[in-house]
């Protein structure tokens, strides 16, 4: 077995949603942070709805923290009342020292992980999720990197084998590791094109397609394309924002 990354899942408790299809066998080598969290409208006092809706929500958060417990992985459980679910999980992710964070759909055979690779900020995180959840499994791991501007294909295998010796040393073997290069000038829109080809990705924050993903902007042409799960590896928090909410 190897260390398994800290993930944070939040899940929308009092509005009905789950954890699709196979995200718990997803998360079997993780140590997840299960946020159950609810938006309290402006004219409500959170305590209010807290003190009304706190038994389900505990309950519903208990089912599926044990849920995820009979697969295997580490649970720790929060929940949360809030006027600004973004801020909740972004404080979250800093103060538990978060990988990641899913945004969970149904996954069936997990066979193939796409990983973009936009530079070499965060690729140390990066190779700490994808060795950690998959080192253990069968799956292959495809680094992909689209080639914009002055970069050249010397320029971009030198990117994707940093990453490769990375996810060696973390347990995953040469063989289950394929390198693509594409080239274009829109890198967001060769992600989402190519991206339907697999079971789950894992992508960097600094990624310009991941706040369309993870947090419900604009994204009909992602959406369609990719409907599995994303996890969205988090930037170490900067010195200056240690402290802050």
């Amino acid at each position: 077995m190897h260390d398994g990354p800290t993930i944070l899942v939040p899940v929308r408790i009092l509005e009905g949603q789950s954890l699709p299809e196979g995200t718990a066998e997803l998360l079997s080598n993780a140590r997840v942070l299960l946020l159950g969290y609810h938006v309290v409208p402006e004219q409500t006092a959170p305590g209010q709805v807290r003190m009304q809706f706190e038994t389900k929500a505990t309950n519903r958060l208990d089912e599926l923290e044990a849920l995820l417990e009979s697969a295997g992985a580490t649970v720790e459980t929060r929940l949360v009342f809030t006027r600004n679910g973004r801020k909740t999980i972004d404080r979250m992710v800093y103060e538990h020292d978060c990988l990641a964070v899913l945004d969970p759909e149904a996954v069936g055979d997990l066979d193939d992980v796409l990983v973009p690779v936009r530079g070499t900020i965060g690729v140390d995180r990066i190779a700490r999720v994808v060795a950690g959840l998959f080192a253990d499994t069968d799956a292959d791991v495809t680094l992909y990197h689209v080639v914009e501007g002055d970069e050249s294909n010397e320029d971009a295998r030198t990117l994707l084998d940093g990453l490769v010796g990375r996810l060696e040393a973390g347990g995953i073997d040469r063989t289950r590791i394929v390198l693509t290069v594409r080239h274009g000038d829109d890198a967001r829109a060769a992600i989402t094109d190519d991206a339907g080809s697999f079971d789950v990705v894992v992508m960097g924050e600094s990624d310009p397609s991941l706040s369309t993903l993870v947090f419900g902007m604009p994204a009909e042409a992602v959406a369609e394309r990719f409907l599995g799960p994303v996890f969205v590896v988090q930037r170490e928090r900067p010195p200056e924002a240690e402290g802050a909410e």
